[in-house]
């Protein structure tokens, strides 16, 4: 059996859902345009640089959370489902994915924006498993913190090794493992596998997948 991880943002979407979800409650008025839209495209900068604080971004964007209960939380993310992340998945994407399902394949989406965002966008693909940066709750509502390691950087290999210990495996267990991200802050977990898939790489990432004969794919188009 093989392992297939896959990267969310950039990645299986032509898009960033955790940028999306903070300028989605700004275009509906949950959050005040002048005070976070900066904010938010700053911290997208600093991801792509590469010099993201990540427990600084998650303070400003696991806050909203907190403040609205869940029944409202859910409404405006079925919304945001329809306006924002369905357009940006395309065919090849899913092709791709369901392909890999297909094989019988462990399968699962490992990203950094957490799971209240991507849970929903993983059962759109039929992607049984995720990994994600957690939001944590009390009694049924989010403080407005992360709990435990989020799933950043190094981060993804301790959740992605986390996940398989509770299914009874490790990395060892499988014939081949894929990740496929288009991310150079994934560099960590892309070392780790056997089958590092760059797509749609950021300039950095594809530098180093060309240096190092890694297939470089896009998911942009329909000839994928």
């Amino acid at each position: 059996m093989d392992l297939v991880l896959f990267d969310l943002d950039n990645t299986l979407l032509d898009g960033d859902s955790d940028f999306e979800w903070a300028q989605f409650l700004i275009a509906v008025g949950v959050l005040d345009k002048e005070v976070y839209e900066a904010r938010n495209l700053d911290f997208y900068d600093q991801y792509k640089a590469g010099t993201l604080d990540i427990h600084e971004f998650l303070d400003f964007q696991l806050a909203p959370l907190a403040r609205h209960p869940r029944a409202q939380l859910d409404a405006w993310h079925a919304e945001f489902m329809r306006e924002r992340i369905l357009p940006m998945i395309g065919r090849p994407a899913r092709a791709l994915v369901d392909r890999h399902l297909g094989s019988g394949a462990l399968v699962a989406i490992v990203t950094a924006t957490n799971s209240f965002v991507t849970g929903p966008i993983a059962r759109e693909f039929g992607i049984p498993h995720l990994v994600a940066t957690v939001p944590a709750q009390e009694d049924g509502c989010f403080t407005g913190k992360p709990r435990g390691l989020p799933a950043f950087k190094a981060g993804k290999i301790a959740r992605v090794d986390a996940w398989l210990e509770g299914l009874g495996l490790y990395m060892g267990s499988f014939d081949k493992r894929w990740f496929y991200s288009d991310s150079h802050n994934d560099l960590p977990l892309l070392e780790q596998v056997d089958a590092p898939i760059a797509v749609d790489p950021d300039p950095t990432l594809e530098s180093v997948a060309t240096e190092r004969g890694w297939p470089v794919i896009s998911l942009r188009s329909t000839e994928q």
